[in-house]
């Protein structure tokens, strides 16, 4: 009995050629797998509008663990073809190490079918969002926020006393501590650099103008005095709104720390 043909659920923004990519991948892998696939994830930029006519398609091929272990990752010029068990999938990798920035790969991720009753679109989900015990981990026990505190603070020294150049350096320094920071405070893992304006646009980070945002980013990377100042005063705002959801107040005291050296960051 022939397997019937698998029913993709597919955004609109996909272009035709990469749909009969997909129905071709999905074809392939349920004649290959049979029930042992139980699902594919449309990631990369097919899966957020943003192809070229460069792009190829990534999927995740999402197989039980006994399909799994049978399977490597599937590469061409037009497919990328990812396997992951569901139990792997479901693993939340932590801040720090090999996977953790493999989970934004996730976020926004449509599901395109799903033989599971929903326990692989819950585990995308999950994947892409930080809840508030990984969120303090991030900030405190991984030293984002003081050490976006010492960079930001360290730029405006040497723009303090006349070093142009340092000032730049230490402030660009400043910009993946700040971007894990604000993603944090979110809920959110930080998307790549690519998607960067893509995600702020399409899903601003709540009471943050996307475009707001990202001339604070490009001032900073420009090392301006003002932007690193503005910066300051809206995840000094944050944190505190952070703590005042919480039993104790976790991250203005980190802030505090600073004493007078604040004297310089603030506006």
């Amino acid at each position: 009995m022939t397997a019937p043909r698998p029913a993709l659920s597919l955004p609109d923004h996909v272009s035709p050629e990469h749909r009969r990519l997909l129905a071709e991948v999905a074809e392939r892998n349920l004649a290959e797998h049979g029930d042992d696939l139980v699902a594919m994830v449309l990631t990369g930029s097919a899966a957020r509008g943003m192809t070229t006519p460069r792009s190829d398609v990534d999927v995740y091929v999402v197989l039980t663990d006994e399909g799994a272990r049978r399977r490597t990752t599937r590469r061409s010029e037009t497919v990328d073809e990812i396997p992951v068990s569901v139990a792997e999938l479901e693993e939340v990798p932590v801040f720090g190490t090999q996977w953790w920035y493999s989970r934004w790969s996730f976020a926004w991720a449509p599901v395109l079918m799903d033989r599971s009753a929903g326990r692989v679109g819950a585990a995308v989900r999950r994947q892409a969002v930080v809840d508030v015990a990984e969120a303090e981990s991030v900030l405190l026990e991984h030293d984002r926020l003081d050490g976006w505190l010492n960079y930001a603070y360290r730029a405006l020294k040497n723009d303090r006393d006349g070093r142009g150049l340092e000032r730049r350096l230490d402030a660009a320094e400043s910009l993946p501590w700040l971007l894990d920071v604000v993603f944090s405070l979110a809920g959110r893992v930080r998307p790549y650099h690519k998607y960067l304006p893509w995600e702020l646009r399409t899903h601003p980070l709540p009471g943050w103008d996307a475009d707001e945002l990202l001339g604070l980013v490009t001032g900073t990377l420009d090392g301006d005095p003002d932007a690193l100042r503005t910066t300051f005063a809206e995840v000094d705002s944050r944190c505190r709104a952070h703590d005042a959801r919480r039993p104790r107040p976790v991250l203005g005291p980190v802030i505090d720390a600073w004493g007078r050296d604040l004297e310089l960051l603030r506006p």
